[in-house]
């Protein structure tokens, strides 16, 4: 009797360990690309273990074919070949062959068939079983190949981390499940490749370039955001977030992606750009590229690629909105790491990736690989999408003053505003990194100034207009002014501030100041002032003088329910002149802390108790209050726990079950939202160990 397999042993718990994927599963076959498995074949009774005589057969997407690279056909062997897809026996008997099969490096990711066959004569092909095949940073010959093992630990194996909102001078970190091991996410993440528009338009050349990471990642941008295609996310940046869940109450990518995938792939209500690059990272580290968010504060969108971002005032200090360039209070993208083969050397190792939609690239919105690096340099010509991605982060910052008669005068330019404290998780803890200094050079140096000017040059070798611009003339005096906080804002209190004003001229002025608050949106878009305050000093020769000022909670709380930022605006003008001075200042509003305590030591699957306390600091009642938790590994299904008021100065108490089903490091999220803010949030970190 020839060649006869009746099953399959596809040793599932052995092989996703040494793969790095039993986090997902022990049930089914889930691998990684440029490493061996193995599969032992039960042959019939009778049947000859002559492997020799018999070939494999692998295959990935609809159309499969060799000259694709989505189908290999090869016979067992000796050794592994580097290149291709090999088989070794690695023991046999009368009744069964044990072999270790190898992909390639460069093999395509996604689900995979294996068959057997004759080697000769009329083919009998038998199916063998499926297995999923992924990136494999672990493998040194695979192009997201990371050396360093605490880093594949952290942005490849880590299913929690921090994101970073605020503004520049005041910001912190919220906690964010990523969940990439549940089980039914890699299911989901292969889903989003096959619903985009490349595998509609052509699916076999699709499938063959999923073995590029640098296509993968461009792929995700695009179908992390829904424009133009059945991507995940709907974005929306106003204050109406019926119809969908706000920006802001989301903690976990998990519930984002099966809310997409249970509901026909239609996207999800709502996304910025935080939840974007979470639910990227998600996916990307789901797939095995290291994957890490960015938090880049003080960010511009650029929008006509001149590097130049224009801002418009009137004299009173009204922030106008006659441009369509910003500067958000932050931004995040994410970035991956791998080789960047189609570039000339030099721009390896991180990529951004930006999936927020902001700008077509291509006509797609989606943004990146831009290597970082490329950022760096100013080498604006290196694709993809470093001109944007520089302007974020080294963009000049140029304020024009708007008469009343419509009239525009270049009042001032700032050449190191732009990008600033640029931050990520830190590698094994809690903790922030900074990686501002991979983005740019020391602000005012010479070399940042060096390669900004050699930013303009390679654009305009690409053909996009830009000049340097020199900075507007000094004013003939000199007034400078400055805001000064009094103490950090919090919800519910008054802003107390003063204005700091110095006079270096050699005779006294007359000033007429004006001083103005607007709630400010995270994409640097302002709301309508919300307070005024119009006053007339004189200021001695050489003199300087503080003015208090207050903001009234009665006048800015309205505004915080969608925002948690005031921009302070002074504008000084001097009596009997066209002189005029400005500064700002944008300020962030803290809302009352919400915290967590876990009580006990954390055991598998043992129950333990965690409490969450909140108190409400404001002078009034808070009304349709919800408390919300969730926890990979921690909580099954997350908590949604309604509370219907909270008192002035009361404290509420509530206390949870936990019951861990995943060992190691877990993050438990909570979210109290009310009437007068939103989603105050906590996270803690969970350590927990096996039972003995």
């Amino acid at each position: 009797m020839t060649f006869a397999v009746s099953s399959t042993d596809f040793h599932y718990e052995a092989n996703n360990k040494a793969h790095h994927t039993s986090e997902i599963t022990g049930q089914r076959l889930i691998l990684r690309r440029g490493q061996a498995f193995t599969i032992t074949l039960n042959l019939h009774r009778g049947s000859q273990p002559e492997v020799d005589k018999v070939q494999l057969i692998a295959e990935t997407g609809p159309s499969p074919s060799e000259a694709s690279g989505t189908r290999a056909v090869f016979r067992v062997s000796g050794p592994p070949i580097r290149s291709s897809w090999s088989a070794a026996v690695q023991n046999s008997s009368s009744s069964s062959v044990t072999l270790s099969v190898t992909s390639p490096a460069n093999a395509s990711i996604g689900k995979y068939s294996l068959k057997i066959q004759a080697a000769k004569g009329t083919p009998q092909t038998s199916a063998l079983g499926e297995f999923i095949l992924l990136f494999n940073p672990w493998c040194a010959d695979d192009s997201v190949h990371m050396q360093k093992d605490n880093e594949k630990q952290e942005y490849v194996m880590n299913e929690q981390g921090l994101l970073y909102r605020g503004c520049a001078e005041s910001f912190s970190p919220s906690g964010w499940n990523f969940g990439q091991f549940e089980e039914d996410i890699v299911d989901i993440c292969l889903k989003l490749l096959d619903v985009s528009p490349n595998y509609s338009t052509n699916p076999g050349l699709d499938c063959s370039k999923r073995s590029d990471p640098t296509y993968v990642g461009r792929v995700v941008s695009a179908m992390v955001n829904c424009n133009g295609d059945r991507g995940i996310l709907l974005g929306h940046w106003g204050n109406d977030y019926r119809g969908g869940t706000p920006p802001s109450r989301w903690t976990g990518s998990v519930e984002i992606l099966r809310q997409w995938s249970l509901n026909g792939c239609r996207p999800v209500k709502y996304g910025q750009c935080w939840v974007y690059a979470a639910v990227m990272c998600t996916v990307m580290r789901c797939l095995g590229i290291p994957t890490r968010t960015i938090t880049n504060f003080d960010s511009a969108h650029d929008t006509d690629r001149n590097l130049t971002i224009d801002e418009y005032y009137s004299v009173s200090g009204q922030e106008l909105k006659l441009s369509s360039d910003s500067v958000w209070n932050f931004h995040v993208w994410v970035e991956s790491w791998m080789t960047r083969p189609d570039l000339p050397a030099g721009y390896d190792g991180w990529q951004v990736l930006d999936p927020t939609p902001q700008e077509k690239s291509e006509g797609v919105y989606c943004c990146g690989p831009a290597p970082v690096k490329a950022i760096l340099e100013g080498d604006t010509n290196i694709k993809h999408d470093v001109p944007f991605v520089f302007a974020e982060v080294n963009a000049d910052k140029v304020r024009w003053t708007v008469g009343s008669d419509g009239s525009k005068k270049k009042s001032y330019s700032n050449t190191r505003q732009v990008g600033s404290n640029i931050s990520t998780k830190a590698v094994g803890a809690n903790a922030r990194e900074d990686v501002t200094r991979f983005y740019k050079y020391p602000e005012g140096s010479k070399k940042e100034r060096d390669v900004f000017a050699k930013a303009v040059c390679n654009l305009k070798s690409t053909g996009t207009p830009r000049c340097l611009d020199a900075p507007p003339p000094a004013a003939s005096g000199v007034i400078e002014l400055s805001i000064k906080l009094q103490k950090t804002p919090v919800n519910g209190e008054d802003i107390t501030f003063y204005l700091h004003i110095v006079n270096k001229n050699q005779s006294s002025k007359n000033l007429s100041i004006t001083t103005v608050a607007q709630a400010l949106r995270h994409n640097g878009r302002p709301e309508d002032p919300c307070w005024k305050n119009t006053q007339t000093i004189k200021i001695g020769a050489n003199g300087e003088t503080k003015v208090t000022l207050l903001v009234p909670y009665s006048k800015y709380g309205a505004s915080m329910l969608e925002n948690d930022i005031v921009k302070l605006t002074a504008v000084a003008n001097e009596e009997g002149s066209n002189e005029m001075h400005m500064t700002e200042k944008d300020v962030l509003v803290t809302n009352p802390t919400l915290s967590i305590e876990v009580k006990g030591t954390a055991v598998l699957h043992q129950e333990i108790k965690a409490e969450i306390t909140f108190t409400n600091t404001l002078s009034e009642t808070l009304r349709n209050c919800l408390l919300t938790l969730s926890g990979i590994g921690l909580i099954r299904t997350k908590y949604e726990i309604p509370i219907r008021t909270v008192g002035p100065n009361n404290l509420v108490r509530v206390t949870i079950p936990l019951t861990p089903t995943k060992p190691g490091s877990r993050m438990l999220t909570a979210d109290f939202d009310c009437n007068l803010f939103r989603d105050v949030k906590a996270f803690k970190t969970v350590e927990v160990k096996r039972a003995y």
